[in-house]
């Protein structure tokens, strides 16, 4: 089955519903309000074993409505875009916001910050929704694992997804912004046995452009090949050493100082980098910066959830914060402009002091590779950091062995100030983009026989 689709063609169908949405809401009363109309189409495809285990289509539309009535917000959504279901979802947002109470921060961002240009930033390569081509992708994929180790020995599929979306947002400032956006990939998660025991591993591939993704047996190659080296594992005795997480687990990293870092931990005082702005908080060669214009990146816009244009800035340069991740109603409840960070952060890198993967092994000499992180265990108020842990033993500047069952703990404060040094392998396939990140020291605890 195949079926050749561009989702582009429903924009101007979209802003036209967006728009009625809008008159809408003025006709009962709203002094102002904000929608964001959504589609999406797409095709997954999940193989086990050589056989098609789901074949999943979907396209779903929906809308989703603020009011506001005065200083109070009421919102509703719904999946039917009919006429009549428009007026009943305007009047519930309306009814929903004349029961609740005054918030002076509630409204609009400031007109003169939306976004007066939208450009091009190459969100959209539309590929054909065929069955038989992602079928073949994920066998193809599938089966370059199980031939790549004979210790392969069983799998939890290999699958192949790819979608296409159109968002249009509007607000009664005038603004109506619509992006259009393609999302490609592939991955596969396969099992690995010795005389050890099982161990589980994966790889995969994304990216907007299909042309960019990794070929399927590259995917189940690097799916095996992570998952064999981890087999007859063994656990490290508990003390104190570096810890280089991976690009992988870093992004983790990333994501607890951006949540410390945006405005509801702040205006909650729910942040261990509480009114932190300005202060020294990291290594002085650490930098976390936002580029939300990236050609052709996951995590790139060209405006906002408020529909405020989007800027590239730094959260942290040289150590110190210099931003915080605001809406504009996290700004006001703080005093402070917006930052264009409605709805999350747009394309976050960290960087720092860089060397190659291999110089970072060696100044680490001996300690942690960290690869996979388990377990909830980060305290974004105090900051204290405690995470199961899997990957592998450092000796002598070298990976030796697997490692499980280990646990890493330290507080991200005290981790901020430890980061020895960044390597050069950022991973991209995301829209926090971290490369490996060595810690000088954390406590390891891992119940195995001191060495």
């Amino acid at each position: 089955m195949r079926q050749d689709v561009d989702i582009r063609q429903q924009e101007g169908e979209l802003t036209g519903l967006a728009e009625a949405i809008m008159r809408q809401a003025k006709r009962l009363g709203a002094a102002a309000a904000e929608v964001s109309v959504s589609e999406d189409i797409g095709l997954t495809v999940k193989v086990r074993k050589g056989e098609l285990e789901t074949l999943e289509f979907h396209a779903d539309r929906s809308f989703g409505i603020a009011v506001y009535d005065g200083q109070r917000k009421g919102a509703a959504s719904t999946s039917d875009s009919s006429e009549g279901a428009i007026e009943e979802t305007v009047a519930r947002a309306l009814g929903i916001a004349r029961h609740t109470q005054d918030d002076p921060c509630h409204g609009l961002a400031d007109a003169g910050l939306m976004a007066a240009r939208l450009p091009d930033l190459d969100l959209f390569h539309p590929a054909p929704l065929d069955t038989d081509a992602a079928l073949a992708a994920a066998l193809a994929c599938e089966a370059q694992g199980f031939a790549t180790d004979r210790r392969i020995v069983n799998s939890e599929g290999a699958e192949a997804a790819r979608s296409q979306s159109c968002v249009v947002y509007g607000n009664s400032h005038g603004f109506m912004g619509a992006a259009s956006t393609t999302s490609h990939s592939l991955s596969c998660v396969l099992i690995a046995e010795d005389g050890n025991g099982m161990q589980r591993d994966y790889w995969y591939t994304t990216h907007r452009n299909p042309a960019a993704l990794e070929a399927p047996e590259a995917v189940g190659r690097t799916a095996a090949e992570r998952t064999a080296a981890r087999l007859s594992p063994r656990k490290v005795a508990t003390g104190s050493c570096p810890v280089l997480f991976s690009p992988q687990a870093a992004r983790s990293l990333a994501g607890h100082v951006i949540g410390a870092l945006s405005g509801g931990a702040q205006y909650r005082k729910a942040s261990f980098l509480l009114d932190a702005l300005d202060a020294e908080v990291a290594s002085p060669h650490l930098h976390l910066i936002e580029q939300p214009l990236l050609p052709g990146r996951l995590g790139s816009a060209s405006f906002d959830g408020d529909g405020v244009a989007t800027a590239e800035k730094a959260f942290i340069d040289a150590g110190a914060v210099r931003s915080y991740m605001l809406s504009a109603y996290s700004g006001r409840r703080l005093g402070l402009p917006t930052t264009g960070n409605a709805g999350g952060v747009h394309n976050l890198l960290l960087t720092g002091r860089t060397k190659a993967f291999k110089a970072l092994l060696k100044d680490m000499g001996r300690g942690l590779y960290v690869t996979d992180l388990m377990g909830t265990g980060v305290n974004g108020v105090t900051g204290d950091y405690s995470q199961g842990a899997a990957g592998f033993w450092v000796e002598g500047g070298e990976l030796a062995y697997p490692v499980h069952e280990a646990t890493i703990a330290s507080n991200l404060k005290d981790m901020l100030r430890q980061v020895a040094a960044v390597g050069d392998d950022p991973d991209e396939r995301g829209n926090i983009i971290t490369p490996s990140v060595l810690i000088e020291t954390m406590t390891v605890a891992g119940g195995g026989a001191s060495s």
